[in-house]
């Protein structure tokens, strides 16, 4: 991929918001290889899916001949960015920092390609704040921020007009984020700074700071942030954020979380997020258009999202759990598994002893899941076809559970009919 295919690739996805100057940023890429940073603030030991925005611009960036730096801020996170926040985050302790650190820094190494001499860049920058002194940075820094130009900034603005106003400390955010951008050109030779709409104050600040500290011109690139299509913010649930970490959001959540994506904003996703070609883009999006209800693009994007960050392992992993939730046949699986697949299922409790000697009933369990009201109803739903054990149907009116009936360690999984289940976990 050449500079200007990069530009006209970026532009065709959606993902030039703003630039400081296109026409020249063209010339600087088509020039010869160059660097390109982004801040990730390690609010936390994990990145989300609203990162990934600006993961894949790294990594387009570098498909396409450049050096990538993600600069993890181990320094800026101590006070944090106000930009589209409207109140003070809380601040972190330097223990808590340092595992976020950690965390988001090896998850980079999923995404981009840290080896040879054009390698990515994984910097922290902590290491270039620690050591200086307060009065020396306002004396270096500060006197070269004219005041009324960060009171015009719409992230400062916003905030003083705000209910909760803006502190000093997060007032400094922005020279702290400037100077970054001029230590990266001066140690690496950096001259673009890409991010999210957000933070297109705060880049051009760095801009300006560059102009006046080092006499030279660095350039700026934002993003759409990645929203739905009326607006709210992408990569939340009702149960919380969806984290890249598998501990805190497994494979098949992951996985389900694209599937459901809206047939209004699927399309803008691919393009967004994923490394699909333009005329495979062209293709799912006229079979959208045709039969939306088939899902083929959001059952593309889930696929091709699952396996960058969960990897081949983790894509089977959650495509064998969604076709347990569609009635594929329940091989052994962990109780993890079964609980997140069916997290939204009652369940009931029963003595792990009743499997033993005889077994339990099969009716007598149905009756004890829920999902039979009596002996009779039990008998008939079985007569009539429609009651499954570990998705697998149930023709013996006089079966009785044993332990082979376990679909994971201590669970079991009933069903009637199509989409009715219940989990009976044995104690």
């Amino acid at each position: 991929m050449t500079a200007t295919n990069l530009i006209e690739e970026l532009r065709w996805r959606g993902l030039i918001h703003q630039t400081t100057d296109e026409v020249e940023l063209g010339k600087l890429l088509q020039s010869g290889p160059q660097t390109i940073y982004i801040g990730f603030d390690p609010t936390a030991s994990s990145l989300h899916v609203g990162h990934l925005m600006q993961v894949m611009m790294l990594r387009r960036f570098q498909r396409a001949g450049h050096r990538p730096i993600a600069l993890v801020g181990g320094a800026t996170g101590m006070i944090g960015d106000p930009s589209g926040k409207s109140e003070e985050r809380n601040l972190l302790t330097a223990e808590q920092l340092q595992a976020n650190v950690d965390g988001v820094a090896e998850q980079m190494k999923q995404f981009l390609n840290f080896s040879g001499d054009q390698g990515a860049l994984l910097l922290n920058n902590f290491e270039w704040m620690k050591s200086y002194s307060y009065l020396e940075f306002l004396r270096d820094v500060g006197k070269n921020f004219p005041v009324g130009a960060m009171m015009g900034k719409e992230s400062v603005r916003s905030r003083l007009d705000s209910e909760a106003g803006l502190s000093y400390t997060e007032f400094s955010y922005m020279l702290l984020q400037a100077y970054d951008f001029v230590q990266l050109s001066r140690e690496h030779g950096c001259k673009i700074q890409a991010g999210g709409s957000d933070q297109w104050g705060n880049i051009t600040a760095g801009i300006d700071l560059g102009r006046r500290m080092l006499g030279q011109q660095l350039f700026g690139l934002t993003a759409p942030l990645l929203t739905t299509s009326d607006g709210r913010k992408m990569g939340k649930t009702e149960k919380g954020a969806i984290w890249l970490d598998p501990q805190r959001t497994s494979p098949y959540e992951f996985f389900q979380y694209w599937v459901n994506v809206e047939d209004a904003d699927v399309m803008r996703c691919i393009a967004y997020l994923t490394e699909i070609e333009r005329e495979e883009y062209d293709e799912l999006a006229a079979q959208t258009e045709a039969d939306a209800g088939k899902r083929v693009a959001q059952k593309r994007l889930a696929t091709w999202m699952t396996e960058l960050v969960h990897g081949e392992q983790g894509l089977e992993s959650a495509e064998r759990a969604t076709k347990i939730l569609f009635g594929g046949e329940i091989e052994k699986a962990s109780d993890a598994q079964l609980s997140q697949i069916f997290a939204d299922v009652p369940s009931t409790e029963a003595q792990r002893s009743v499997l033993g000697g005889e077994g339990w009933w099969i009716v007598e369990a149905l009756q004890a899941s829920g999902l039979t009201s009596s002996s009779s109803d039990a008998r008939r739903a079985i007569k009539e076809g429609s009651v499954y054990l570990n998705n697998r149907r149930v023709s013996d009116m006089n079966h009785r559970l044993s332990e082979v009936d376990l679909a994971s360690e201590t669970v079991t999984v009933l069903r009637r009919g199509k989409r009715k289940y219940a989990l009976i976990r044995f104690t």
